[in-house]
């Protein structure tokens, strides 16, 4: 039987997750690691140990560690682009001449960050879109309250609402602007830019281009432009991956290279574990195979991420880009249709809040799929202990509930034999989570978390054969956007040249 076979069949005969922790004993022990300050806990998904042991041979039969090892030396892994990825060199861990160059951007930005701390900058705008956005703003949102320096503004949105609050509340004068793009041409990104110049300008800034930083992979085309300083990264750093290059410079004008330092040995300890520990103790391998087995396997189309923390709002955002940009393929590395679902949907929200919106639908909804809690056992405030024992208590008591359930006689006793009112007070349960529990939040726990996201999501493009470093769905609605702009509605469908007359003139 393959091993395609034997995961096809788990799937249809697993038992309840309940029963397994009687089934296997050493369960909970062989499911809890601690690693770089992070409790990872995958007891309650709905993987039996016949499981793991066929997804390990599918490790095995996929290349996953050839994968991984062609990943940390710096060689092809983006075939299609004909690429490496070597955000891993950020940190130090990949081969020695692309560490090199990291390191030497690492040092430019050590410099610019030490400089403009130094200066009369009391606001930042960021611009950038995709990963050029949403990692910096994870980053600044999560560590950056207690920061010294200067206040940060993320913009991404073309829409010029989204450039304009952050314009309201900073002064000109003492306002420097970030421009993120990898190829330095990005259209939203570059208009967004231009509006900031003007608005410089029409503050009477004399030199509004010297008053940017350019963050690029296309120096040349940044110092052509005019911009006053230049933080070349990588063209092998990907965008969703960027944030531990210049991309990620917010973070550290904020809080200082005390916490950015930290926050790339976070990662770099989550990189060394993944790289060196067993199969059976891997935690970025075990849980990027549960979700091969999750979205493949047990059809479910759906993974839910709920931070149980406010400074880790952000977090499912960044991560609906990292898996779905990264593994919502439909072809494999060769071009073959791939045989089975690729990347679920990656969706979620901020506990307790998500608990009294759609938490209905995870525990008696139709659609079922892995939900995932990420807790910090510290809280970042001194307010009344009984907010954070609030918290812990709702986020652990949502898995021990999405597990149980509550049968329907179990639910009659208590409606007093109403039978339509136990209907609605019955849960399925048998509902997957795992649950993440650092130990506190801060540079180098939220190193180590990125990091095992990153790597998991890596391990699963793997196990199904696809390429997670490229994004062509991404180009088609750009190329469509431009030819909107060029103006004409010939060759659109019907719709959409009614949409553009009615809208654009």
């Amino acid at each position: 039987m393959t091993i395609d076979a034997r995961l096809t069949a788990l799937a249809a005969a697993l038992p309840p997750i309940a029963s397994l922790f009687d089934a296997e004993p050493g369960r909970l022990a062989a499911l809890s690691f601690d690693v770089a300050g992070v409790h990872f806990d995958f007891a309650k998904l709905s993987v039996s140990a016949d499981v793991f042991a066929a997804l390990h041979d599918l490790a095995v039969e996929t290349g996953v560690a050839g994968w991984r090892t062609k990943l940390f030396d710096g060689a092809i892994v983006n075939p299609s682009e004909r690429r490496a990825a070597t955000h891993v060199a950020e940190r130090g861990m990949g081969n020695a001449v692309d560490n090199a160059a990291a390191a030497a951007g690492q040092d430019a930005i050590r410099a610019m960050v030490e400089a403009l701390r130094s200066e009369d900058v009391k606001d930042v705008i960021h611009i950038g879109i995709g990963g050029s956005a949403l990692g910096p703003a994870l980053l600044v949102d999560a560590l950056g309250r207690d920061g010294d320096g200067p206040a940060i503004h993320i913009v991404a949105n073309i829409d010029g609402e989204a450039l304009a609050r952050a314009l309201a509340v900073c002064d000109p004068r003492r306002t420097r602007i970030i421009i993120v793009s990898k190829t330095f041409g990005t259209t939203e990104t570059m208009t967004n830019a231009d509006t900031a110049l003007a608005w410089l300008a029409a503050a009477g800034v004399a030199d509004p281009r010297g008053c940017c930083i350019a963050v690029t992979a296309a120096p040349a085309k940044a110092q052509a432009w005019g911009a006053g300083a230049v933080l070349p990264f990588a063209e092998t750093v990907g965008g969703r991956y960027s944030l531990w290059s210049a991309v990620g410079l917010p973070l550290a004008l904020r809080c200082g290279w005390a916490v950015w330092a930290a926050l790339h040995a976070g990662a770099a300890a989550m990189d060394a574990h993944f790289r060196d520990a067993p199969a059976a103790a891997n935690v970025p391998l075990l849980a990027g195979l549960c979700d091969v087995w999750a979205a493949r396997y047990q059809r479910q189309a759906v993974r839910g991420v709920f931070a149980y923390d406010e400074r880790l709002r952000l977090l499912p955002a960044f991560l609906q880009q990292l898996e779905m940009e990264s593994n919502g393929k439909r072809v494999t590395r060769d071009g073959s249709p791939v045989s089975g679902p690729t990347a679920a949907v990656t969706w979620g929200g901020t506990g307790t809040d998500a608990q009294h919106a759609v938490f209905q639908l995870l525990h008696q909804g139709t659609v079922v799929g892995p939900v995932e809690f990420v807790a910090v056992k510290t809280p970042g405030h001194d307010l009344p202990p009984t907010h954070q024992r609030q918290l812990l208590a709702n986020c652990f008591a949502q898995g021990a509930a999405l597990m149980r359930g509550r049968s329907y006689p179990e639910a009659l006793e208590i409606c007093n034999g109403d039978p339509s009112l136990a209907a609605a007070k019955t849960f399925p349960g048998n509902r997957p989570s795992a649950t993440l529990l650092l130990d506190r939040l801060d540079a180098t726990t939220l190193g180590a978390l990125l990091a095992f996201y990153e790597h998991r999501t890596f391990v699963a493009a793997v196990a199904m054969e696809i390429n997670p470093f490229d994004q062509m769905g991404v180009e088609l609605g750009k190329e469509m956007a431009t030819a909107v702009l060029a103006g004409g509605d010939t060759g659109f469908d019907a719709s959409t040249a009614a949409l553009m007359r009615k809208a654009l003139g």
